[in-house]
């Protein structure tokens, strides 16, 4: 069993294991138990009532943060002519050439989003086994393969905390909602956008209970168990 230090044992000792807390308390709680030197992500962890091996019930979206996720975001579009004049000027941090897409091929992914316009997947297919595991590949339906006249909007959104959410192989989701140096409102207001997208996102084969557990951490903090009614019912600001 995974022993724990002193600072984590005071933090979790503020928290109540058998509480599931209404959303605001939870996250709150959430941010004032982070106890890392360093400005801490703050994590939303859900347990989906929903079977992860069926293709009618897979959850996937993308979700916009109304208050970002407190990073900077690095762009890397996948174009070539007029669409990388598009995306170089919409403020896309690299544009994928023959050159670039070499090095990815070699293990470099030193970006935190990667779009692409439809003309290039033939090329961007053969990077599935490097940025497939790191949840990079760009993908309609994630809205990350676009037309070159949608890049900048894109490369918008992506800086302003569009973060793309999905279903793993154990039924959960796991999602950043921003920083502990945030404010509670602002953590909220992202965590019920979050949750928001998630309920628009069950899908009709899904049966019972859709949200069965809902936990808010930070990257060093105990998890707080949020009611996940309560979650459930929270709308987008």
């Amino acid at each position: 069993m995974k022993k724990h230090g002193k600072k984590y044992a005071q933090a979790a000792a503020q928290v109540s294991r058998d509480t599931a807390y209404p959303p605001q308390e939870a996250v709150a709680l959430a941010r004032k138990t982070s106890y890392a030197k360093f400005d801490a992500t703050m994590e939303v962890h859900i347990r989906l009532g929903v079977d992860p091996k069926q293709a009618d019930q897979q959850v996937r979206g993308v979700v916009v943060l109304p208050h970002g996720l407190g990073k900077t975001v690095r762009v890397l579009v996948f174009a070539e002519g007029e669409a990388a004049r598009i995306a170089k000027e919409a403020g896309a941090d690299f544009i994928a050439d023959d050159e670039t897409i070499k090095k990815i091929q070699d293990g470099w992914v030193e970006f935190d989003v990667a779009i692409a316009v439809p003309e290039m997947m033939g090329k961007v297919g053969r990077l599935g086994r490097v940025l497939g595991t790191r949840g990079l590949m760009p993908n309609p339906k994630a809205g990350t393969v676009a037309p070159a006249s949608d890049l900048p909007r894109l490369i918008k959104e992506a800086r302003a905390g569009r973060i793309e959410f999905r279903l793993d192989k154990t039924a959960n989701v796991h999602v950043p909602i921003g920083k502990a140096s945030f404010s509670e409102q602002s953590l909220y207001e992202n965590f019920a956008t979050l949750m928001d997208a998630i309920r628009k996102a069950k899908p009709a084969a899904a049966k019972g209970i859709y949200v069965r557990k809902v936990v808010v951490a930070a990257t060093m903090g105990p998890g707080v168990k949020v009611d996940p009614n309560a979650a459930l019912a929270l709308t987008a600001v």
